[in-house]
């Protein structure tokens, strides 16, 4: 199977100091793939360089047969590729609808033709229709006109999952989806993210709870040192020694407890 997203040879220094430093990952289409490796190991700047917002030292990134290297966010957003934050991005002011109309794609901006024949009447009542049925998709829609700042943090998490889903997204990756969140809502998130890959959405994971990789993602990439330093199914990573050794023994014993 060809994968979707393919990374080869990505490399990135800041001040001197290697985040990644030749990283190769593939995602597979229909997926739900997990990142993981202790603190530092280079994922959350290896999604930055992905997504676009930082650029690459060097090395490729092909999302769909692509080359999309030093892509802007907004140009990979557009071709299906679509990250949200650890910390909820978002305008806190504004409502939970209001945020996930404004992430709605095929905007059609302010111009005097739009003015004059009407276009972005019509495109807001669509945008506000298909916000209105991810808000409710996602359990949203009792706070759906609640600013963004009074949600929960676990709502917060459902909101910027509900952004990336307004761009119409082929792929979504996700950097700790349930970080703060309650065990209640974090088997909601999950029991979203299971039915919206049954659907057609693949995802790239980064999370710390071992027992939320154990249970959504297959494969698992583990990296150490801004490399790949293995990938498999989780149960045979959990018993890998030199994923062990990266987890320096605290974090190994974290890993075995979540095998299933």
């Amino acid at each position: 199977m060809m994968a979707l997203l393919s990374v080869r040879g990505l490399a990135r220094s800041y001040y001197g100091v290697r985040a990644i430093a030749g990283l190769d990952l593939d995602v597979s289409g229909g997926t739900i793939t997990g990142l993981i490796g202790p603190n530092g190991a280079g994922k959350t700047t290896a999604f930055n360089v992905i997504s676009g917002l930082v650029p690459p030292d060097a090395g490729t990134v092909t999302f769909d047969g692509t080359d999309i290297t030093g892509f802007r966010p907004d140009q990979i957003t557009r071709r299906g590729l679509v990250r949200t934050f650890q910390i909820a991005r978002g305008f806190p002011r504004l409502s939970v609808l209001e945020n996930l109309m404004l992430y709605g794609a095929r905007q059609p901006g302010e111009s005097l033709p739009v003015a004059l024949f009407g276009a972005w009447a019509a495109r807001e009542d669509e945008l506000r229709e298909r916000a209105m049925a991810t808000a409710r998709r996602l359990n949203l829609l009792r706070v759906a006109n609640n600013a963004a700042s009074d949600l929960s943090g676990g709502q917060k998490k459902l909101l910027e999952i509900g952004r990336a889903l307004m761009t119409d997204p082929r792929m979504i990756m996700l950097d700790e989806p349930i970080a703060g969140v309650n065990p209640t809502l974090s088997a909601q998130i999950g029991e979203h993210l299971l039915t919206l890959r049954d659907e057609g959405i693949t995802f790239l994971i980064i999370e710390h709870h071992m027992d939320a990789i154990a249970r959504l993602c297959d494969p698992v990439i583990v990296m150490a040192e801004g490399r790949k330093l293995t990938e498999g199914p989780f149960s045979a990573i959990a018993a890998d020694h030199a994923v062990q050794e990266a987890y320096m023994g605290r974090r190994a014993g974290h890993l075995a407890a979540a095998t299933p």
